[in-house]
């Protein structure tokens, strides 16, 4: 797909689902035949150097509002997240309908957290918390820039059994990244060429319940920039999975990705397959988190491994791509409402 098209008809229905090496698809939410309580809106991002893995994301659930922060430290094995949260947020976090621009500002009492595009395909992010856990503050900026002629895997899918449901995504696994955070007494530096981001954005009408398996990756080996996104949820993925290798930016698409979880311990080893045999790789896990919400009629449950990321990927022109030690993440997500 070279042109943009709508992501909804004239009624508001969702439909022209398919995926996109661009954000071609239009989304309007002003179109969309649904009760804004049934939106799902969220922009996330995560960043990564040898030390630390940090998550940012802002995410409106119709229901419920979600603001959250994770700072990982590889080294110590040791997590630190705050999370706040709005209820019946219902549009209120003003998340652009585009994922190229509009920013994002969330402020509430003295915490400040900014998601900017700008030109040229930089992103910058501001983070200012004066209480994060143990009351540390936590306070930075990081400057995100695209590779050249950067691709991204976008998606706009419909939900099996659910009529008027649809998940339009993109993920973007090549930013560098450059900036510093303060956290408490430590400064935790990203320098360009050592840390890495991943940009995981979705607009749509959620289901009623869903389960999302999902894994990422971004950094070098053997001199490129490597990266990935695969999963899979009760999305119909008939018109193009999610699933992508990524070198130097530019984009490698792979059918079904199977996640091999060890059953009795996530920390194991895991493999990935695909069923194109473009894709092997074992994921060595390091560190694990699980976030649980219920609130009014929402529940979700996140449970999240980061870790190391090793194996080889057959790209477009057949040849083939072996990485090593790649840092990244595979989680399991649970809603229902």
């Amino acid at each position: 797909m070279v042109s943009a098209v709508s992501v909804l008809d004239d009624m508001g229905g969702p439909q022209n689902f398919g995926w996109s090496r661009q954000p071609n698809f239009f989304y309007d939410p002003a179109l969309v035949w649904a009760p804004r309580r049934r939106f799902s809106e969220s922009d996330r991002y995560i960043v990564s150097n040898p030390t630390h893995i940090v998550t940012f994301e802002i995410r409106d659930d119709g229901y419920l509002g979600h603001v959250g922060i994770t700072v990982i430290s590889v080294k110590d094995k040791k997590r630190s997240t705050q999370i706040f949260q709005t209820l019946l947020p219902l549009g209120s976090y003003e998340m652009p309908p585009g994922s190229q621009s509009g920013a994002i500002r969330y402020r509430r009492n003295k915490l400040v957290l900014d998601f900017a595009p700008m030109e040229g395909g930089v992103r910058i992010i501001k983070a200012d918390i004066p209480r994060f856990g143990h009351n540390r503050s936590m306070r930075g900026e990081l400057v995100l820039t695209e590779p050249p002629l950067a691709e991204s895997l976008v998606n706009n899918l419909p939900w099996r059994g659910e009529k008027n449901a649809f998940r339009y995504s993109r993920c973007s696994p090549w930013f560098t990244v450059e900036g510093i955070i303060q956290f408490g007494t430590a400064e935790i530096v990203f320098t360009s060429g050592n840390a890495w981001g991943i940009l995981d954005w979705n607009r749509g009408v959620r289901p009623r319940a869903d389960i999302r398996y999902w894994a990422s990756s971004c950094g070098v080996s053997g001199g490129r920039l490597v990266g990935f996104s695969v999963g899979h949820n009760s999305a119909d993925s008939s018109a193009g999975t999610e699933n992508a290798f990524f070198v130097d930016g530019r984009l490698h698409k792979l059918d079904q990705v199977t996640f091999h979880i060890p059953p009795s311990n996530w920390l194991s080893p895991w493999r990935f397959t695909s069923n194109d045999n473009r894709l092997e790789m074992t994921f060595t896990p390091q560190q694990e988190r699980k976030d649980r919400s219920n609130v009014m009629f929402q529940s979700v449950t996140r449970r999240q491994v980061c870790g190391l990321f090793s194996g080889k990927a057959i790209l477009d022109d057949g040849a083939e791509m072996d990485f090593r030690n790649i840092t990244g993440f595979a989680e399991r997500c649970k809603t229902r409402f």
